[in-house]
C-alpha cells in the first residue's frame, strides 16, 4: 500500500511521458483509481470530479496526441454524475468514463446505476472500469494487500453482475472495459458457462455466458504474462482485448515486454492488442 501511495505521489506527465517513450506508447488515456472522489460529501465529490476532469482535459490540450481521458463521475450523486457526463463528453470531449467496480458494495447490474448506465448506452459511450475492495471483502488477510486478491475478484464480480443482471442486454450500446483481463473471470469461465445454462438463465442466455462477456473488451494491465494472456485468449476473441498499463505502479514497457515475450499472440495480434482495437473503441483518436 505504500509502494502505491508513493508511486500515485510522484505521478507527473513528464515522467509518464519518459515512461511511454521508453516503450514506444504514442498514446495514454488517464483515468481516476480508487477510491474515486466520492468520500461521503456530495458537494466535495461533484468538486473533485469537476476538477480531476478539467486537469486531464488540459493535459491532453497541452501535450497534442498524447494523452486522453477516462472522465470521473460524483457517483453517487445522479444528477451530478448526469450533468459530468455531459460536460466531460460534450465539453471536455473525453474519451469515455472510468467507474470502480463497486460503488457501496452494489455492482453494474444493480438497478442503482440505472440514470447513468441509460444515458451513456445512449451516447454509445465507452466505459472503462478499474477495481475497488468491496466493503464486506476489504483487508480481509492480514498482510494481504487487497490488490493483490481482492482487485482482480471484484473484476469478476462486475462482469458476472453486468452479464447475468441483464444488464449488458439491456444497455448493448456501452462499450465496458474490465481491467486486469478480467480479473479471476478466465479462470472461473466453467462455472460461469454452466450457470448461464441453468433454468433460472438458459431462455435469457441462448449463447451462452461468453455470448455477453464476449462483447466486453479487456485490458493487459497487470496480466501480460502466459498464464493470464493464455486464459483470456481461450474466453475471449484477440478482438476484445486492448493495452493497458496500470502506470504508475507498474511501466509500459513491462507490459509491451510482457506481451510479446509471452508467446500467446502473433505479429498481427499484438498489432490488433496495441493499436487497432483501442483505436476501434476511440475513433477520434487515430494516430
Amino acid at each position: 500500500a505504500d509502494q502505491t501511495l508513493t508511486a500515485a505521489k510522484e505521478w507527473s506527465p513528464s515522467r509518464s511521458l519518459e515512461d511511454m517513450d521508453a516503450a514506444g506508447v504514442a498514446l495514454s488515456i488517464t483515468s481516476i483509481t480508487t477510491p474515486g472522489v466520492s468520500f461521503g460529501s456530495d458537494e466535495l465529490a461533484r468538486r473533485l470530479a469537476r476538477e480531476c476532469n478539467d486537469y486531464a482535459a488540459r493535459l491532453a490540450s497541452d501535450h497534442p496526441g498524447r494523452f486522453g481521458n477516462f472522465a470521473i463521475l460524483p457517483w453517487p450523486n445522479a444528477d451530478a454524475s448526469l450533468r459530468e457526463i455531459e460536460y466531460s463528453l460534450d465539453t471536455l470531449k473525453a474519451d469515455g468514463i472510468g467507474m470502480l467496480t463497486n460503488y457501496g458494495d452494489k455492482w453494474f447490474g444493480d438497478p442503482y446505476f440505472a440514470p447513468i448506465f441509460e444515458e451513456l448506452n445512449r451516447r454509445k459511450a465507452v466505459v472503462y472500469t478499474h477495481p475497488t475492495a468491496a466493503n464486506c471483502c476489504r483487508n480481509a488477510m492480514a498482510g494481504i494487500p487487497d490488490t493483490a486478491i481482492e482487485y482482480g475478484t471484484d473484476t469478476s464480480r462486475a462482469i458476472v453482475r453486468t452479464v447475468f443482471s441483464g444488464t449488458s442486454q439491456k444497455y448493448p450500446d456501452i462499450r465496458f472495459i474490465f481491467s486486469h483481463a478480467g480479473g479471476t473471470m478466465p479462470f472461473l469461465i466453467e462455472r460461469l458457462a454452466n450457470l448461464a445454462k441453468t433454468p433460472q438463465y438458459a431462455g435469457q442466455f441462448p449463447k451462452g455466458f461468453l455470448g455477453e462477456a464476449g462483447k466486453f473488451y479487456y485490458d493487459t494491465a497487470q496480466a501480460s504474462n502466459p498464464a493470464a494472456m493464455s486464459a483470456l485468449r481461450k474466453v475471449v476473441p484477440v478482438s476484445q482485448i486492448v493495452f493497458g498499463t496500470d502506470y504508475p505502479f507498474r511501466t509500459s514497457l513491462d507490459h509491451v515486454k510482457g506481451l510479446k515475450e509471452c508467446g500467446i499472440f502473433n505479429a498481427a495480434e499484438l498489432r490488433a492488442i496495441e493499436r487497432e482495437n483501442p483505436m476501434r473503441l476511440l475513433p477520434r483518436r487515430r494516430l
